[in-house]
């Protein structure tokens, strides 16, 4: 993803100004209107509105319900394009202030919504409509992250050195982008019973994704994929010809970026191959109940049997402070990066994704080690604490890491501190950003990030469902 430049508190978001001064202590008339106005919405779903209301009129905390009417349906307001195409939905999702649909964002920015699906049929249509476009893009390009909304549109990257195609906005490999598709196509069947969207075309793409990833492991060679670019930033190109320093082949799925767009150090990106395994998993299930294919049902189960296993013998390391504990990189032969980032997915977000559940010893250790200094992109200020990476640089802590150890956590003050950082933290704008500066919300970058918005307003909604007393002031 694109590098930007740090903004300050005031500025533009779609059609609506961002607020410069806040008042906190005040009435509800202290936060001005930042939403983006209705007719200017690309999308409106009744049930999100209805959400918006019961939640403002239900939580004394003023500032809770003026920050969840502004970051819940933010992905809804600013960034989706919703049409029938071929008389099937069709839905175009860009990031925010990018015009570009990457598979995970695209995922990530609509799974919020699946607590009100059964309430929409509108907005289940929509998502059909991400899952349908994502199919047609996968087979466009498995190893591209980021597409165009026109199929025939050049790619702006001219310094880029790989097979760059027409309709590709970029070009790196990143495991998740092919993990992210199934897991929405699976939620949405489980929720709906749709099977409308799980045609010729969406099973091609899981055939896709299947190959993608087994090319990936490498046991024949490096595969077809490399990638190049000229820049200054090491982490936006991968070395040694393009295809990454030697892996051994042990069954783990190398992955040339992480889900920062960063270039991975060591190929084997645990998170994400932990993520595969899932993933696979639950392709195969619809594979076998929906398309009747007992075959490609039984490949993908062998192909997340064998990751699995590799991730058991290659993924845990013993650390003296902490125990056994998951590395965030490896490379087979013996090395391995003791780290987090703040994206997703990381090692935090693993009982997330459905990867394991949070009681899981070695992930409890895990996090320990990543949520303190001794992972390097853990950063701790006069205004917040929290996990960032080399994506933004040093000092620059990242909401969705905040959103996320809160998710994934069964520590009632842990979930409501997080809640309270969160709403200290948005440099008086309202929304979530990509990064705030560990000392000063103020400096922030991307002021229009919808993932980050609408996965805050995930905690919001889901904390007040389970858990509302963590909203009181």
């Amino acid at each position: 993803m694109e590098r930007r430049k740090f903004i300050a508190s005031t500025a533009m978001l779609g059609a609506g100004v961002l607020a410069s001064k806040l008042s906190v202590a005040g009435s509800l008339a202290d936060y001005p209107v930042v939403r983006v106005a209705a007719a200017k919405r690309n999308f409106t779903s009744k049930a999100v509105e209805a959400a918006i209301k019961e939640f403002k009129q239900k939580v004394k905390d003023k500032e809770l319900g003026w920050l969840f009417e502004n970051c819940f349906p933010n992905t809804l307001d600013t960034t989706v394009t919703y049409k029938q195409k071929d008389g099937r939905p069709d839905t175009y999702v860009i990031t925010g202030d990018i015009d570009a649909m990457w598979l995970r964002d695209s995922s990530a920015q609509v799974w919020p919504y699946f607590h009100l699906i059964k309430k929409d049929k509108a907005l289940q249509d929509l998502i059909a409509g991400v899952i349908n476009r994502q199919a047609t893009n996968v087979l466009r390009d498995p190893y591209a992250n980021a597409f165009y909304d026109d199929a025939a549109k050049v790619g702006e990257w001219k310094t880029d050195h790989t097979d760059m195609k027409p309709g590709l906005h970029e070009r790196k490999w990143e495991i998740d982008s092919l993990c992210y598709p199934i897991r929405l196509a699976y939620q949405y069947w489980k929720l709906t019973g749709d099977t409308k969207p799980f045609d010729a075309t969406w099973k091609k793409s899981i055939e896709t994704i299947l190959k993608t990833f087994i090319e990936q492991q490498r046991k024949d060679g490096d595969g077809p994929y490399h990638f190049q670019r000229t820049t200054q930033f090491a982490t936006d190109t991968v070395p040694m010809s393009g295809y990454g320093y030697p892996v051994k082949p042990v069954g783990l799925i190398c992955s040339a970026f992480r889900p920062s767009d960063d270039a991975t150090v060591y190929s084997f990106l645990i998170p994400s191959n932990f993520f595969a395994v899932t993933s696979l998993k639950q392709a195969a299930e619809m594979v076998k109940t929906i398309s009747k294919d007992d075959a490609l049902a039984t490949q993908l189960t062998a192909l997340a049997t064998e990751v699995d296993a590799a991730l058991k013998q290659h993924a845990v390391i013993d650390v003296p402070t902490y125990g056994k504990v998951y590395a965030f990189e490896v490379n087979g032969y013996g090395s391995y990066n003791l780290m987090d980032d703040a994206n997703v997915p990381s090692l935090l977000s693993l009982p997330y994704l459905g990867a394991m559940p949070n009681t899981d010893p070695i992930y409890i250790n895990t996090r320990k080690m990543i949520l303190s200094l001794d992972n390097p992109f853990f950063y701790k200020g006069t205004a917040a604490e929290g996990i960032g990476g080399p994506h933004v640089g040093k000092d620059m802590i990242w909401p969705m890491a905040i959103i996320m150890r809160a998710l994934t956590s069964n520590d009632d003050a842990e979930i409501k501190e997080c809640i309270q950082v969160l709403k200290r933290t948005h440099g008086d704008t309202g929304f979530m950003h990509e990064t705030f500066h560990k000392d000063n919300p103020k400096k922030f970058t991307r002021s229009w990030f919808a993932w980050a918005n609408t996965l805050f307003g995930e905690l919001l909604w889901e904390t007040y469902q389970t858990k509302p007393q963590l909203l009181q002031a």
